[in-house]
């Protein structure tokens, strides 16, 4: 299973990513830094199921097939 959080380096966002980790997912973090912290999901950055996008998923994603 492969899980989005958005918010993911904040408090709530950083504990549900751990949870879903252990649950066996891969997942991807997008956060903006605006509130959270990389401090939050420090544990998880070495992780092989764990990727961090600062970002704001507002921001307008241009596609590579473009």
């Amino acid at each position: 299973m492969r899980i989005i959080i958005t918010g993911g380096a904040g408090f709530i966002g950083s504990h549900l990513a751990e949870a879903c980790i252990a649950r066996g997912a891969t997942v991807t973090v997008i956060d903006d830094l605006s509130t959270g912290s990389c401090a939050n999901i420090k544990n998880l950055q070495t992780l092989k199921r764990f990727r961090m996008l600062v970002a704001s998923a507002s921001d307008r994603v241009q596609s590579e097939s473009s």
